[in-house]
């Protein structure tokens, strides 16, 4: 990779739900026994980028899942009941000033950007957009969890807003490691370039 693709002053790195509800044992999804076993290590490497980041001068924008009652998707809830689940049981994850929708792992420094949103994307119906125009940015590294998920919806918004998107991929995680797997496949296929921390940083480090 060379370091001018993704050199500091065209960069900004995107931390995406790293959140207690979806991260933690003592959050929503590990009170509900879901297997968390690969969430540390991407916590764990998303610290390090963040580190190096902010040595780099690379912006850091914090990007969480921040629900309410009142924003909560009919369509989602919808599909849930026509898949045979319960929508109440499974829904409330993040609420907005609630313990669960605090970040983290990596966590933002006074003065970062931290954008909230209601779906997947974190485009969708954000300033995100704006926030990264704003910084002069046409590049995106990428981490953050999950890799099928909120990742993957954002990268794909990214690319087609016609961002050069990089992923982490050890500083990103699903609950399946099948599901991680096949999400970076068809990202990098599609819309992406893939690389672990370690050559992201060294790449921030020669271009200082």
């Amino acid at each position: 990779m060379k370091a001018e693709w993704i050199a500091p002053e065209r960069t900004a790195l995107l931390v995406i739900d790293m959140q207690v509800d979806f991260a933690s044992p003592d959050g929503a999804l590990g009170k509900v026994g879901v297997d968390l076993g690969a969430v540390p290590a991407a916590l764990a490497a998303a610290e390090r980028l963040v580190g190096s980041a902010r040595g780099a001068g690379v912006p850091v924008i914090f990007i969480g899942l921040q629900t309410s009652a009142a924003l909560d998707s009919k369509a989602w809830r919808e599909r849930m009941v026509r898949r045979g689940g319960d929508p109440e049981a499974d829904s409330g994850l993040c609420r907005v000033g609630e313990p669960g929708a605090a970040f983290v792992g990596p966590t933002p420094a006074p003065g970062e950007t931290v954008v909230g949103k209601i779906r997947y994307s974190g485009f969708f119906g954000t300033t995100l957009d704006a926030a990264l125009r704003a910084l002069g940015a046409d590049t995106l590294v990428v981490c953050g969890l999950t890799t099928e998920c909120c990742v993957d919806g954002t990268v794909r918004d990214a690319f087609n807003l016609d961002y050069h998107v990089f992923i982490a991929t050890d500083a990103c995680a699903a609950y399946e490691a099948d599901l991680h797997a096949g999400a970076l496949k068809s990202l990098e296929l599609n819309c992406a370039i893939l690389a672990p921390v370690d050559q992201i940083q060294r790449a921030w480090q020669r271009a200082n």
